[in-house]
């Protein structure tokens, strides 16, 4: 989920956990809501006319768009649902599993709630619409998904026995999404390998930071693991950095794996308490427009910085890492990143329903286009399947020297932290 300046905007992925409602313009509804119910064809020109404001190609995927709206709204709709079906074959058009249609059920669900209480399995899913399946693009962390062991990058072949060829991303998140205590089965491709995973559905309390210090051969090392970028991630993770910093450690590992993205604010303010000058991130749009984020030198640490991502690191995550890395202020281990880089405003429409466009993608400071392409480590370093599993059955390994990614980072820190004037000066207190 990413929330700008301008108004509500989320991620590209789908969250399986029951919704609340959020506030912003278009969300209450009043005497449109019943024009709208008496006029659908008026819904369909609604949704043409706001693509062609602000969808981030101008060329609309090299269709005429004009020519669309012509043939939409040639039609006769005796019922919404007859709309909603043609607004969904006039999104096909685009080739963007992004830019989606929303029934007003679909729209309540996708609301998230960025408290950091949530109920579900714990997994954000995406389309890959070029190999028409359903991907996961992580578990998150402490959740009946990622306990059971489900992984960044696994096919979601068929829910509660039933195929998703063909299936869209709200239909499957229909049937994932239910009351907590009850079931759901999962069948999941990995490779050439078939798994079912029976999941039950639960109320989850996410706290997005974890700290600790660890004691070791170069002195205490401050180990920072972020879920999610939460509303509170910021300020955790404020706290966590000033404990540690009052603890004198020499430098820091920061856990980014599995961590699938969150709020566009939350990476920026997290950005800014490590990178004292420069820009963060920006965003371009189909007329070329730049939003720049800036640091604001207000940096809490100077010291050796090592920062773990995998394919699960998505979204935010990877404004947080490619910041890192292009401004050389941390190094970057373990896998490459999910490869999410583009920016959506979800809107509510007329009645009741939603709408998610793609409006824009986001550039790392050196002006990476990450989208597809994800974040290369600087070190790759990659888990074998009896590493995986070792750390799956036992998540307390997990940022411990029994984990080989957490091993590699330390040991490039330990390289850092060696020729690092920051802790040569923190020696000398």
């Amino acid at each position: 989920m990413v929330i700008s300046k301008r108004g509500l905007v989320l991620s590209a992925t789908a969250v399986i956990l029951t919704t609340v409602a959020v506030t912003g313009a278009g969300l209450r509804l009043s005497q449109s809501q019943a024009f709208f119910e008496e006029s659908p064809k008026e819904l369909v020109d609604e949704v043409w006319q706001i693509i062609n404001r602000t969808y981030v190609d101008g060329t609309f995927n090299q269709i005429d768009w004009q020519s669309v709206r012509n043939q939409y709204l040639e039609r006769s709709y005796k019922d919404k649902k007859e709309a909603y079906a043609a607004i969904r074959e006039m999104l096909k058009k685009l080739e963007d599993p992004y830019t989606r249609f929303m029934d007003p059920d679909e729209f309540k669900n996708m609301q998230i709630d960025t408290s950091g209480e949530l109920t579900g399995v714990g997994i954000q899913i995406t389309k890959d619409e070029e190999k028409k399946q359903l991907l996961v693009v992580s578990p998150i962390e402490d959740t009946p998904a990622y306990q059971a062991g489900i992984l960044a990058k696994d096919v979601i072949v068929k829910i509660d026995g039933k195929t998703t060829d063909g299936m869209s991303l709200e239909d499957a998140v229909k049937m994932i999404r239910g009351k907590a205590g009850t079931q759901v089965t999962l069948t999941i491709r990995r490779g050439d390998k078939e798994m079912n995973y029976s999941l039950t559905r639960k109320l989850i309390e996410i706290h997005p930071v974890r700290a600790r210090v660890e004691d070791t051969k170069i002195g205490k090392v401050g180990y920072i693991r972020l879920n999610q970028f939460s509303a509170q991630a910021g300020q955790e993770m404020r706290n966590a950095i000033n404990d540690l910093e009052a603890k004198n450690v020499k430098g820091y590992i920061l856990d980014l794996r599995s961590n699938p993205g969150g709020l566009l604010y939350a990476s920026v303010e997290i950005a800014r308490m490590w990178i004292d000058d420069g820009t963060i991130v920006s965003t371009v749009d189909r007329q070329g427009v730049t939003d720049r984020q800036q640091a604001n030198h207000s940096a809490l640490s100077d010291k050796p910085l090592v920062v773990l991502v995998d394919g699960g690191s998505a979204s935010a995550s990877e404004i947080l890492s490619g910041a890192l890395q292009d401004h050389k202020r941390a190094m970057l281990v373990g896998t490459k990143t999910f490869g999410k880089g583009l920016v959506q405003s979800v809107r509510g429409l007329g009645d009741g329903s939603g709408l998610a466009v793609t409006i824009a993608k986001y550039l790392t400071p050196s002006g990476r286009d990450i989208n597809k392409q994800g974040i290369k480590p600087d070190v790759e370093i990659n888990l074998t399947d009896e590493a995986r599993k070792s750390l799956q059955q036992d998540r307390n390994k997990i940022g411990t020297f029994d984990d080989p990614q957490f091993n590699k980072a330390f040991e490039i820190l330990s390289q850092e932290v060696a020729k690092s004037p920051s802790t040569q000066r923190t020696a000398t207190h």
